[in-house]
């Protein structure tokens, strides 16, 4: 990691988040005063998108998005699938043999449905038509975890989605603006090598803290 990375942890990034967030929502108003949704890509997402959604008095949703891998190297996302099946591949990195890439389609979707039946097993409350969805994640690395999410939401026609993230490489912001209607990055350095280098405590989230999250929002709303 670096010797002083910009966020503490994923709570305090959420914190600042959150404030430009609601710059960008004084600024630029929600159409016809549409009401947000803060979506969350758990479980590391959790976290951050807490304060966002605790600041704009607003519900914490997830939607669970998972990469598609490869056995041989589990740090290559050749793709990505939502617990919904939406799916999106790498263009460098889908495999040519078609029983593999739905052998390894099927074990991540098999996690993305088994994680969504853990925080959220009665589903979405939620109508997200109309709404100002806003995905927070703790950073953004391939994107295409993200990208899938956006995929995914667009079918439940919200009126505008935002993507809202602590940190994501520079070289992709023009990609991720093209996918949404408004990006938020806190920070966009020239060179990326993970996530966790621009946090000081960088834990993985377990369940029973993502579920935690979710719950809270019974304080707030």
């Amino acid at each position: 990691m670096f010797s002083n990375p910009p966020f503490r942890d994923r709570t305090q990034a959420g914190l600042q988040l959150a404030e430009a967030i609601e710059r960008q929502m004084t600024r630029h108003p929600p159409k016809h005063g549409d009401r947000p949704i803060v979506y969350a890509l758990p479980r590391g997402g959790l976290p951050v998108a807490e304060p966002v959604a605790r600041r704009l008095n607003c519900p914490l949703e997830v939607i669970v998005a998972k990469k598609i891998t490869h056995p041989d190297n589990p740090e290559l996302a050749l793709g990505a699938v939502t617990a919904e099946g939406y799916v999106l591949w790498s263009p460098k990195g889908r495999p040519t043999d078609f029983e593999l890439q739905q052998a390894l389609l099927h074990h991540a979707h098999g996690k993305a449905l088994d994680l969504l039946a853990q925080l959220a097993p009665d589903g979405s409350q939620m109508s997200q038509e109309n709404a100002l969805a806003i995905i927070i994640d703790d950073g953004i690395a391939t994107g295409l975890t993200m990208a899938v999410a956006v995929k995914s939401l667009r079918s439940k026609n919200p009126s505008e989605i935002w993507i809202g993230v602590p940190v994501a490489p520079l070289d992709l912001r023009k990609t991720l603006e093209k996918s949404c209607d408004r990006l938020i990055v806190l920070k966009s350095p020239r060179i990326f090598y993970s996530v966790s280098r621009f946090y000081q405590d960088f834990p993985q989230v377990d369940t029973e803290t993502a579920i935690a999250k979710l719950q809270r929002q019974s304080q707030w709303r």
